[in-house]
């Protein structure tokens, strides 16, 4: 069996069951070197300390040859500064890494067309991050295995150090961009433009959710990066439930299965951004026009009436 020889890092916490199917993926591909992150329980809840246990016997169950790094907080450092902790230990370990957290599982073909744009773009400045999830496959058919977006998409993504240490936690020059003109070239939509203005006002005042995510978007997009989405989904976000952090509801587009990518990978001619994806990726997720979200909840509506399962037609 092949080993890949690209660092693969693991973000965990309190999900055994997610976790084991994640890490048997992983497992799977064979690293040869694997870096654990684990976030420690909450003191307000005497039953996840087991959990974070059990979680941490699972990812230590290494049985192929591998360097494995843990990095395990014994107190709960909650999802920002256990991620962005964790990501800038990894970083100073390696210099490039597939990363994923403990929701986000695998097609196999993801580690190794990771690999593969790692290598062939590790010296060109113009890419940020290589992202594993697409829920508009089916929208975009496209010639080659992936394409160039300003979105960034991190449920199963891979990057190297100099794309991390761009990251700016406090979103310290806010105030001059937003004078500017960055977010009204990207957005022509007042709807898209309005929603990004207020998330990174609210994380630039200290006052946005706890996560680490919308501090990557923003320190790729004032570097005027790009970044990679392939054409076939690649990963399955397995982790809307109650428990979730941030995918307690989520829109079921973006309940989509892993499917598999041709090898060997046919590379685009030219690094050129695809505006269409990320607009339609903003109009379909994240700002719906009225009609939009009128459509979107009658086909959840439809999907769920006893009627339209398994109906015949007469």
């Amino acid at each position: 069996m092949n080993q890949l020889h690209t660092p693969v890092a693991l973000i965990v916490f309190n999900r055994p069951g997610l976790t084991r199917r994640v890490f048997d993926a992983i497992a799977a591909a064979r690293p040869s070197h694997l870096l654990i992150i684990a976030d420690g329980p909450r003191a307000e809840r005497p039953s996840e300390k087991k959990l974070c246990e059990e979680v941490r016997k699972i990812v230590s169950s290494v049985d192929w040859p591998c360097r494995v790094d843990t990095n395990f907080s014994e107190q709960n450092l909650g999802c920002r500064r256990r991620v962005k902790s964790g990501l800038d230990w990894v970083f100073s370990l390696v210099e490039e890494a597939i990363i994923l957290e403990d929701d986000c599982l695998p097609n196999p073909a993801f580690f190794l067309y990771c690999a593969n744009l790692l290598e062939r773009y590790r010296d060109c400045g113009q890419i940020g991050i290589i992202g594993g999830f697409n829920p508009l496959q089916k929208s975009f058919p496209y010639p080659y295995s992936y394409y160039f977006t300003r979105l960034v998409l991190i449920w199963g993504w891979a990057t190297w150090r100099r794309t991390w240490q761009l990251y700016d936690e406090q979103l310290s020059g806010w105030p001059e961009i937003k004078k500017g003109s960055l977010l009204k070239l990207m957005w022509k939509k007042q709807r898209a433009l309005k929603q990004w203005t207020g998330i990174f006002d609210n994380y630039h005042a200290g006052v946005g959710a706890d996560s680490w995510d919308y501090q990557l978007i923003y320190s790729l997009w004032t570097q005027n990066l790009l970044n990679i989405v392939p054409r076939s989904n690649l990963i399955e976000n397995i982790g809307f439930s109650a428990d979730a952090t941030h995918t307690k509801k989520a829109d079921e587009g973006f309940k989509i299965k892993a499917a598999c990518l041709s090898f060997p990978l046919l590379h685009p001619p030219a690094i050129m951004d695809w505006p269409e994806y990320a607009n339609n990726y903003q109009d379909r997720f994240y700002t719906p026009s009225l009609w939009g979200r009128m459509f979107r909840k009658g086909s959840f509506l439809l999907k769920r009436a006893p009627f339209s399962r398994n109906r015949k037609m007469t």
